[in-house]
């Protein structure tokens, strides 16, 4: 009995993460990511704003999730399956649906910061060799193609996934960003979050 019940209940979640597009934005997948990632894909605690972001960008990470190649302990814990659970239809549906989505900047970062993070995205740290991030992200941290948008992203999650890439931490096989975060210390990367996090 006790096997039935957690074959249904299984069932049940997988089934949940199957979008069911009706046109209303509000499909049984589209429920399954806000539940962690906040009403209308703005973000909640530790789960970045999905709002906004790049498509391809997303549809590569929900890759990099179902491949285990994005290794960082919540990926673990709450992406990898749900992520394997999606067909290559439903991922690229979910992508667009979100990107499609007005963004909004979370504004909770240290505005005394704010200059000091601008300057360091816009020149990088010329004396440390750490290129600027515009480079890669945009000038107005927009993202480009598969890179993400990073402006408007919640301080929290931004000086969190810095902290992770320079432990080693992947979000994909060729992402040079735990190379960028090692050279990084803890004032930068709180001046990156808390600048990124006001950029509308």
């Amino acid at each position: 009995m006790k096997r039935i019940g957690l074959t249904t209940a299984i069932l049940a979640i997988v089934a949940s993460t199957f979008p069911a597009w009706a046109g209303d934005g509000e499909s049984a997948g589209v429920r399954n990511c806000t539940w962690c990632h906040g009403t209308s894909g703005q973000g909640f605690m530790v789960a970045p704003r999905l709002a906004g972001q790049r498509a391809q960008y997303i549809e590569s990470q929900l890759r990099s999730f179902a491949e285990h190649t994005r290794d960082n302990p919540f990926s673990k814990q709450y992406m990898w399956g749900a992520a394997g659970a999606l067909r290559p239809h439903e991922t690229r549906d979910l992508a667009n649906y979100f990107a499609g989505l007005a963004p909004k900047a979370a504004n909770d970062g240290d505005r005394n910061l704010a200059a000091k993070g601008r300057t360091i995205y816009l020149d990088g740290i010329p004396e440390a060799n750490i290129a600027s991030c515009y480079a890669c992200h945009g000038p107005n941290a927009e993202g480009i193609r598969d890179i993400p948008r990073l402006g408007g992203m919640a301080y929290s999650y931004l000086k969190g996934r810095l902290e992770q890439w320079g432990q080693g931490y992947h979000s994909g096989t060729a992402s040079p960003m735990p190379l960028v975060a090692r050279a990084l210390g803890p004032n930068e990367i709180e001046a990156l979050a808390s600048y990124l996090s006001f950029v509308k």
